[in-house]
């Protein structure tokens, strides 16, 4: 996965372009039974940015120090939404460090929650009816030479640059190809229904958090954090693969010069999608292989073996899942029929 993220930043150092991430990882701490294997039970009852029930504030800390240690630089933590559900952001930066900061992220956080008896899982859904995991990556392009985000530019609408406005068209372009590269199991996709939080509609607006791109308020005081935030991702995927696609499928758009689509700024969950023409991501892990196969651009980042490779373990996965027979259909049917 390393070697296909560095030959997807090669192409874009190419266009003389540095790709820049910041990913947004949550995760559930849940607690333990006599044995040590988790049980689907929230450590806390506590909501967003909650500080009087929040009982793991003193973990997020141990957490930050230990990441810490491994140079990684912490910019945020925080209580979500969900009870016992967590947020640490780390410092924005090239993709391939980020990546790997990423991975060691996952480690060190489940090995602090295991000396307290927790586990930290980055399970997209893990309790129906409660907001799921997301990996939201923030990314920008920067001039190879001069530093300077690509992204600003003052005298466009919304203060982005047509190279913006382009990755941002190549982004939605491959949304549906490259979503199970992004959220890779069958449970990402009970993550991805509306009114949790989580994009389904292919659309971008600026501080909408319905569209699955949101573009960050733009200040001309800080011309360098202007980002589009990609919001469909989950904490499952791997890293260097997730950059990897979505990086080639911004500079698809780029080089294409791919039209960007008006910006949707309404609560998406609450209008017909059909009156504003919007398409959906895949509902299924079953759906999402098959947009990959038909993407080109999405095949050819990963490259033969990695698409083969991946392909075959995830179609396993879901045919497993598929032709499992689940708990909720013997009771719903057993008696019935």
């Amino acid at each position: 996965p390393r070697h296909i993220l560095k030959l997807a930043l090669a192409e874009a150092e190419k266009l003389g372009m540095g790709y820049r991430v910041g990913p947004e990882l949550e995760f559930f701490l849940f607690k333990t039974d006599a044995a040590g294997r988790p049980i689907a039970d929230p450590h806390d009852v506590a909501g967003y940015f909650d500080v009087s029930t929040d009982l793991a504030s003193h973990i997020r800390r141990q957490m930050v120090r230990a990441l810490s240690s491994f140079g990684i630089e912490v910019e945020a933590a925080h209580h979500e939404v969900a009870g016992g559900q967590h947020e640490i952001d780390f410092k924005y930066g090239p993709a391939l460090r980020t990546a790997d900061h990423a991975v060691t992220f996952r480690t060190t956080l489940k090995a602090i929650a295991q000396q307290q008896g927790l586990h930290a899982t980055f399970m997209p859904k893990p309790i129906a009816g409660i907001n799921g995991s997301g990996m939201h990556v923030h990314q920008s392009l920067a001039d190879l030479k001069t530093g300077q985000n690509l992204f600003y530019d003052a005298n466009e609408p919304y203060g982005l640059s047509a190279t913006a406005r382009h990755f941002i068209a190549g982004l939605l372009a491959h949304a549906k190809g490259m979503i199970a590269i992004l959220a890779p199991l069958v449970n990402s996709y009970k993550r991805l229904v509306p009114g949790y939080e989580a994009p389904v509609y292919l659309s971008w607006g600026r501080t909408n958090r319905s569209a699955l791109v949101r573009v960050p308020r733009i200040s001309p005081q800080r011309p360098q954090a202007t980002r589009a935030e990609l919001r469909c991702p989950d904490p499952a995927c791997n890293p260097s693969l997730a950059f990897a696609v979505m990086l080639m499928a911004g500079l698809d758009g780029i080089k294409r010069k791919l039209p960007l689509a008006e910006a949707a700024e309404e609560d998406l969950y609450h209008v017909d999608p059909r009156a504003r023409n919007l398409e959906t991501l895949p509902r299924s892990l079953g759906d999402a292989l098959a947009e990959l196969q038909r993407d080109e651009v999405i095949a050819d980042a990963l490259g033969a073996h990695v698409l083969e490779r991946f392909l075959e373990a995830k179609t396993q996965e879901w045919e497993s899942y598929r032709t499992t027979v689940s708990q909720w259909e013997i009771e719903r049917y057993l008696s019935l029929y």
